[in-house]
């Protein structure tokens, strides 16, 4: 609960300093203008325009896997019956293949997919190790921070302490010096009184 506290206290703080930080200028300003097509393709870019101009998606087209016979008015034409017996080949041929991968999944698939996920708990485990790491050199920082500002203060703590002696010496010497420069003023008088008595008596 303490955590949840200190999180949203953070969080009220920066907060608080965006409301009042305004920048005054553009701080990119030096950066040149980004090209935001330099990685389209034509496919992308038409893909875009039709997005832009709110038109749908075009369906996928079933015709190359459709078998139709010769219309009625190419019945008794031979080459309109070969290119319908070539379709066909070409889709037999086809789903073939498609049969022949199925066939090559199931038999090494499963192999692919193990090295696969062991690829993938290799990278999560060296990426943990390295949040670790670096979690560590963060508290090694913050402690460095700490102990660093515990001396400073107790540093600062000890010159103060020496600061308000050396005040309370100075006030106590000057005192010391007032207070003698009123004794010598006092002796003067009196040295200046005698001598005044005497030279009376010596008249």
């Amino acid at each position: 609960m303490e955590e949840a506290g200190v999180r949203e206290a953070a969080a009220a703080l920066v907060e608080e300093e965006t409301r009042r930080y305004r920048p005054t200028k553009n701080y990119l300003s030096y950066l040149p203008t980004p090209d935001f097509s330099a990685f389209e393709t034509e496919i992308m870019r038409n893909e875009f325009e039709r997005l832009a101009a709110r038109q749908p998606m075009d369906l996928l087209s079933m015709k190359r896997y459709e078998l139709p016979a010769p219309s009625s008015g190419q019945k008794n034409d031979i080459t309109a019956w070969q290119e319908c017996v070539n379709n066909s080949m070409a889709q037999l041929e086809h789903q073939a293949v498609r049969i022949e991968n199925l066939e090559l999944m199931s038999q090494y698939g499963t192999n692919a997919w193990k090295v696969y996920n062991d690829n993938l708990a290799f990278m999560i485990e060296m990426a943990q190790k390295e949040l670790q790491k670096f979690r560590k050199q963060i508290q090694d920082l913050n402690w460095q921070r700490k102990n660093d500002q515990l001396a400073g203060g107790g540093k600062l703590r000890e010159l103060e302490s020496n600061w308000v002696s050396l005040v309370s010496k100075n006030y106590e010497i000057e005192r010391a010096i007032v207070q003698l420069e009123n004794e010598i003023t006092q002796l003067r008088q009196q040295q200046g009184d005698e001598n005044k008595e005497n030279i009376r008596q010596d008249f």
